[in-house]
């Protein structure tokens, strides 16, 4: 395809509606309009242009804003419909997520977790989404900001009749001299144009680079969107929660296996009654106990290099700190807060071998329910053997066997065969909170409870967010470009000369009422016309023909 040449002389790209140099008009379709399109000057539109290769169907496919508008729409819902359950990141840690989904939402749950929207947001289909945006954003921003970059910088200050005719603000007057245009030209300096000469004729341009604020908007969301797609990148976002005993050692989550963190203790504070404000009293007395302070003073240790995960030896402290609410621990781009608690969670339960009988005890067993022992000897002939254990016992399934709802010990139960000189073989019991049950028959001994130790939990939010900044910008530079293109506007005026006329016509990209008083305010008292509102006496026509 060739370059089309205006009579002007300059060579415009093909595709080109009005030369970019003088404005005429280079189609049929642009000869028999009555008013210039001028949203893209009649530049050349690669997807107007060209459309044979796989490449040039991408590219005119993406360059549509009416996919970009379907897009986002089809981005909105398929966001929404991650709102309707929990996503998985936020289930109790005692199910899975297909029993969580079955259990509470039915078979609406159970089909909402077949389609995978318990991980919506991190799906690849709504990343193809997140990406098929910013890629529409791109190819549209290109298509047009370069051809409109080229005319507008590529315009002449005398333009063709034609294309001076068809600007919407126009008129044909005499001409009263010299003075008038030099008067319009002082004028013009001082409302701000950018002046220009040539034959006598003037150009006068204000606020191109208001043009520009739709482009800096998808450059603001395309910086936006490359932050939000960063988050799914390891290392670059962290939101986890980590539970966390007294005494207990656990590597934090997000860090690679690189830091651990040990709760010392877990410190909880209350409103009490006539010791705190009187104006708490009421609350007090409706609600009952109101933390007024929770923490937890933790040390934060890091791996040395080269020791293995799970090599505990090879730890280096780094600090002693308090996370309190609001008050994080903070280190290497990592918060740690304070978020929710579980006070007296059990840790170990006693149990003793008791003759049933006799009232005699023969030793005790310290069952710890978080890594509890197969066998516990007594000695003399007496043993405990754990044939099983339900840490959350919930009750027994049809055929008798008991059900665990979670790993967490909540409600522990346990089933024992005791041994004894009198019973080589074993008695079966099973033993829960205030529950002794013989399922094969009357035994002659029984497990008594003897006492229980509680610790304190503490539940940890570690959170890390590198992309945070380029979201920020992101959103700096869509605000630039919205304040850009709201409150400025791309304002030309020309006046030219042709036979003892002068021809003066003005365009601009908004706000044309603005644009009209400004230059009846610039041509006052030089004794040239104001340009008509071409649209205006087209609608007063229309109006005429209907009456």
């Amino acid at each position: 395809m060739n370059d089309m040449k205006c009579e002007c002389g300059h060579v415009n790209p093909v595709g080109t509606i009005l030369c970019e140099s003088c404005g005429k008009a280079l189609t049929e379709n642009a000869q028999k309009e009555k008013l210039h399109d001028m949203r893209y000057e009649g530049s050349a539109r690669r997807s107007q242009t060209y459309n044979k290769t796989i490449i040039d169907k991408i590219w005119n496919f993406f360059s549509s804003v009416k996919v970009g508008v379907w897009l986002i729409v089809l981005t909105l819902v398929a966001s929404s419909l991650g709102t309707i359950f929990p996503q998985k990141d936020m289930l109790p840690t005692n199910l899975t997520p297909e029993e969580y989904y079955h259990k509470e939402y039915g078979w609406v749950g159970q089909l909402w977790y077949k389609l995978g929207f318990e991980d919506l947001y991190g799906s690849w289909w709504y990343l193809l989404l997140i990406a098929a945006i910013g890629v529409s954003l791109v190819i549209c921003s290109l298509d047009r900001f370069i051809p409109l970059h080229r005319a507008l910088k590529n315009q002449r200050v005398t333009r063709h009749e034609g294309f001076m005719k068809r600007q919407r603000l126009y008129i044909d007057a005499a001409i009263t001299g010299d003075q008038s245009f030099a008067k319009v030209k002082e004028r013009l300096k001082e409302k701000h144009y950018r002046v220009k000469e040539e034959h006598g004729n003037l150009f006068a341009e204000k606020n191109r680079f208001s043009r520009w604020g739709p482009y800096v908007n998808h450059i603001g969301l395309i910086i936006f969107l490359i932050g939000a797609m960063l988050r799914f990148v390891p290392g670059m976002y962290v939101d986890e929660l980590l539970w966390i005993r007294e005494g207990e050692t656990k590597v934090i989550p997000g860090t690679h296996e690189k830091y651990l963190l040990k709760n010392n203790k877990f410190i909880l504070d209350t409103y009490q009654k006539g010791k705190d404000n009187e104006a708490f009293n009421q609350a007090l007395d409706r609600v009952g106990t109101v933390a007024k302070n929770f923490q937890t003073n933790v040390t934060l240790y890091k791996r040395k290099e080269g020791a293995l995960p799970g090599e505990s030896g090879k730890l280096a402290k780094v600090k002693d700190d308090e996370i309190k609410v609001n008050h994080p621990l903070e280190f290497a781009h990592y918060s740690v807060y304070q978020m929710d608690y579980k006070p007296n969670e059990l840790k170990t339960m006693t149990l003793q071998l008791e003759n049933k009988k006799t009232k005699k005890t023969f030793g005790q067993v310290k069952i710890d329910l978080f890594n509890p022992k197969d066998v516990y000897d007594l000695q003399k002939g007496y043993k405990v053997k754990l044939i099983g254990y339900y840490p959350n016992f919930t009750g027994f399934a049809k055929d008798g066997e008991p059900q665990s709802s979670s790993p967490i010990p909540d409600n522990p139960a346990f089933l024992f065969r005791m041994y004894s000189p009198e019973h080589p073989k074993g008695e079966v019991s099973f033993v829960a909170i205030r529950q002794n049950v013989e399922p094969l028959g009357n035994n002659d001994y029984k497990m008594s409870f003897a006492g229980i130790e509680t610790r304190n939990v503490s539940a940890l939010t570690v959170h890390k967010d590198l992309t945070l900044w380029i979201l920020a910008v992101g959103g700096a530079i869509f605000m630039i470009g919205v304040i850009q293109g709201a409150y400025w506007n791309h304002r030309r005026i020309w006046l030219q000369r042709k036979e003892g006329n002068v021809l003066i016509a003005a365009h601009t990209n908004k706000n044309y009422y603005g644009i009209k008083k400004e230059l009846a305010a610039i041509l006052d008292g030089t004794g040239l016309p104001v340009p008509k509102d071409q649209q205006e006496g087209k609608k007063e026509k229309e109006k005429e023909k209907e009456v």
